[in-house]
């Protein structure tokens, strides 16, 4: 600071000459004293000092590690700059056993006459529904209710719904169910906004034309009676693209719901393997959102905020939810499966599917999620125990975890720091473990909690896939891009990332 200060002589100057060389003197016997002995308040502490090179890094790190300097000198193409912002979107949520009580009273404050409700046949007989109805008959409106929802929704089956609900056009919509109900009013919801747009142009590209929601729908109140999607949260639908044998889906915030009422007393019905398979979803969106690239590695760039993409990338915000549900899935999804009447466990796992919702609904999935749609929408004829559905099904969230271990093993070395942070949830002792191991002792927890799980598909020949279905399920994983662009270490160039995902299936197989 003083080095550079000319002092000419005159009057007073040598009186301040001399003060101010006092004052460099002390700064620099300052500086020397806090890099000898750092302060002890961490909040003070000097980063550059050398003690901290030995100190563990956080599990969560810190903004400023993630976010690198700006530079302005030199100029770029546009379509690769990368980020340097994310947005947290989330729908409000009331939480507690008896909150669908008010679903009505929620509706009269809203100034709501006409409400569509959507349901499925299930649980359209189940308790859920009947304290919906008399709720929104205790206020006195008008309502109708859809329950032909399918079960992992087709793109003809949303289009049904859309064609239902248009001639009764209601000021709101509330959904009762699981993922797919919710997702299915979602595009009722949608489309009812926009009655002039062809289907594909909100699907996500490249599959669809990837259109904004520039509107503002009309309010939706989600009440999931399943503990997975998280889809109360999130501004995703997703459903099966027959055509293309996959499946895909729309996504932005603007389509989230506007209130999510998440009530214990409606997961209590879940048969297990449901309670299993939509607590595996749990877990992947954890993971997965958890372990996604970094939002400021990802390009490009919006020209325009509403251009940002609902999945934006791991961020600090979304590191908080991803993490602490994850930690509750593994603590309280046995438990659940295990014992019907563990009603704590129970309330922790919708608890943990509203969290992960808030982590990936803002930071995305990857390869897990990717690689799940086509296994579905590929089905070679599997039908899971415990669902009582007459055509196969493969459960999203059995379709998402029988990939995992596989994919944390490839992504391990991305970011060995955070997969090992993943393995310490589920009770492994990191403490001697090596970086490079990271993905390996991650996968290999994956394997024991899904074996301990009990009835889950040891791998994809369990599902009757073979080594002849592998190019198929490759073709149906690549145009995912909105999730693929968020897996760590997944080539840009195409015919790369054909072998890498082949690799990937192949480990698949068997666990």
């Amino acid at each position: 600071m003083t080095g550079g200060i000319r002092v000419v002589p005159g009057v007073g100057t040598l009186r301040e000459a001399d003060s101010l060389q006092r004052a460099a003197q002390a700064v620099n016997l300052l500086r020397t004293v806090q890099f000898t002995h750092p302060p002890s308040c961490p909040c003070h502490a000097n980063p550059s000092h050398h003690h901290h090179g030995h100190s563990t890094a956080p599990a969560i790190p810190r903004f400023a590690d993630r976010t690198p300097r700006r530079g302005y000198a030199t100029p770029q193409d546009p379509s690769q700059l990368k980020e340097y912002a994310f947005e947290m979107a989330a729908s409000s949520i009331r939480f507690g056993p008896g909150a669908t009580r008010e679903v009505g009273m929620d509706l009269t404050n809203m100034r709501v006459k006409r409400v569509c409700v959507v349901t499925d046949e299930t649980v359209d007989k189940l308790g859920a529904m009947k304290t919906v109805r008399a709720a929104l008959t205790r206020e006195g409106l008008d309502f109708r209710v859809f329950n032909k929802t399918k079960v992992e929704p087709k793109d003809y089956s949303i289009k049904e719904a859309i064609e239902w609900a248009k001639p009764y056009n209601p000021d709101a919509f509330v959904a009762v169910g699981g993922g797919s109900v919710i997702d299915t009013a979602k595009l009722m919801n949608l489309y009812a906004s926009y009655p002039e747009a062809d289907f594909m142009d909100f699907v996500n590209a490249p599959l669809g034309k990837g259109r904004p929601i520039d509107r503002k729908l009309r309010p939706l109140i989600a009440i999931p009676t399943t503990s997975g999607t998280g889809s109360e949260t999130t501004g995703t639908a997703i459903f099966d693209l027959t055509t293309h044998h996959a499946k895909t889906g729309i996504a932005h915030r603007n389509l989230k719901p506007t209130l999510g009422i998440c009530d214990p007393l409606n997961t209590r019905t879940m048969p297990s393997a449901v309670v299993a398979s939509s607590g595996l979803d749990v877990l992947c969106h954890s993971l997965e959102s958890w372990t996604a690239i970094p939002f400021n590695e990802r390009t490009p760039r919006p020209t325009n905020p509403i251009l940002r993409p609902a999945y934006q990338g791991a961020n600090p915000i979304s590191d908080i939810f991803s993490l602490n549900a994850l930690r509750a899935t593994v603590k309280y999804l046995p438990r659940a499966v295990h014992d019907p009447e563990d009603f704590e466990a129970q309330s922790e796992m919708l608890l943990a599917a509203t969290l992960a919702g808030v982590g990936f609904g803002n930071a995305g999935v990857h390869l897990c999620h990717g690689m799940s749609y086509p296994i579905s929408g590929q089905n070679p004829g599997y039908k899971h125990a415990g669902y009582q559905v007459s055509s196969p099904i493969i459960p999203h969230g059995v379709s998402v975890a029988v990939t995992a271990p596989a994919v944390f093993r490839f992504t391990g070395a991305s970011d060995p720091e955070r997969h090992l942070a993943a393995a310490e949830a589920f009770g492994v002792d990191i403490s001697n473990v090596k970086r490079e191991s990271a993905g390996e002792v991650l996968a290999e927890a994956l394997t024991k909690f899904l074996a301990d799980l009990g009835d889950q598909p040891a791998g994809l020949k369990a599902l009757g896939f073979g080594a002849e279905h592998i190019d198929q399920l490759v073709e149906g994983t690549i145009p995912q891009a909105r999730v693929l662009m968020l897996a760590p270490g997944l080539a840009a160039e195409l015919e790369a990332e054909r072998g890498q995902l082949r690799r990937l299936f192949e480990e698949a197989m068997e666990h």
